[in-house]
């Protein structure tokens, strides 16, 4: 029962920052300092990444009109097949590929190199700052890209590149560097944030998958408790991300993202003075 409530806590903040650019994996580091669940190391590392298959069904129910290619074509009013939505998803393939290749091939050595306190304080303050340049910058400008249809085949490649970043350092935030990456080349807050949504379903579906097979290959199995602890961070995660990723989509209509980058570098700040102090 505690470690089901401890489950709860960490669907929770899944939810939370999984969709706001503040990185879930610095969150989670920090958190499982704290209550930590009573489980195998294998089983942990899986859990982090399958609970994120949550998320991606928030996503999935909040977009499916847009994401769905059956429906009434624009220009015929009648029932087929949308070519803006095949379209939709030929950039989103696009944009998956960098993070897709280099994940495939490194997986196993970024989270042995790479998956720590320090790269991930260090991300946090970095993007941080990054977040806060860009929207000084763009303070003014008139976005080019107003849309999901506006942005084009090599946008999607770009914001794919931005991608790379998070799928290399953890603690860069996924839905953080394709925001910063969108908004650099001209995409406005509302089209990159709702790219980015769209963008995690191939991504973290894929990546959900392979640590499951990884598990399943280096024979682990799930005990009764430890599928009631998946599903239940799974389902938290499922209902916190609707609720933020509305709360989100309707903030960015009248603000910007320098709070998150304060936020970020605060956070960073602080992960390093604990680990700091406690090792």
């Amino acid at each position: 029962m505690i470690d089901l409530l401890k489950a709860v806590i960490f669907g929770i903040v899944e939810g939370i920052t999984e969709w706001l650019p503040v990185s879930s994996t610095g969150h989670m580091i920090l958190l499982n300092e704290f209550i930590k669940l009573d489980v195998s190391r294998e089983f942990w590392e899986m859990f982090l990444v399958v609970i994120q298959f949550g998320a991606i069904l928030a996503v999935i129910l909040l977009y499916w009109k847009t994401i769905w290619p059956f429906g009434r074509k624009k220009e015929t009013g009648r029932i087929g097949v949308r070519r803006e939505t095949l379209a939709l998803w030929g950039k989103t393939i696009i944009a998956c590929i960098p993070a897709a290749v280099v994940g495939l091939a490194l997986d196993d050595w970024l989270d042995a190199h790479l998956y720590n306190w320090l790269v991930v304080s260090i991300m946090l303050i970095l993007v941080g700052i990054i977040f806060i340049i860009v929207e000084n910058h763009n303070k003014g400008l008139v976005p080019v890209r107003n849309s999901l249809e506006d942005i084009t085949v090599r946008d999607a490649f770009l914001i794919g590149l931005f991608q790379l970043a998070a799928a290399v350092f953890p603690g860069t935030s996924r839905s953080g560097a394709t925001i910063i990456g969108g908004l650099m080349i001209g995409v406005s807050r509302t089209a990159a944030a709702e790219f980015t949504f769209i963008l995690a379903i191939p991504v973290m579906a894929g990546a959900s998958l392979l640590k499951i097979a990884k598990y399943i290959a280096g024979g682990g199995s799930l005990t009764g408790s430890e599928g009631a602890i998946l599903l239940a961070g799974l389902l938290v995660a499922f209902f916190v991300s609707v609720l933020i990723i509305r709360f989100l989509m309707s903030y960015i209509r009248k603000h910007d993202f320098k709070p998150f980058g304060i936020y970020r570098i605060i956070l960073g700040l602080v992960v390093i003075i604990y680990f700091t102090v406690t090792r």
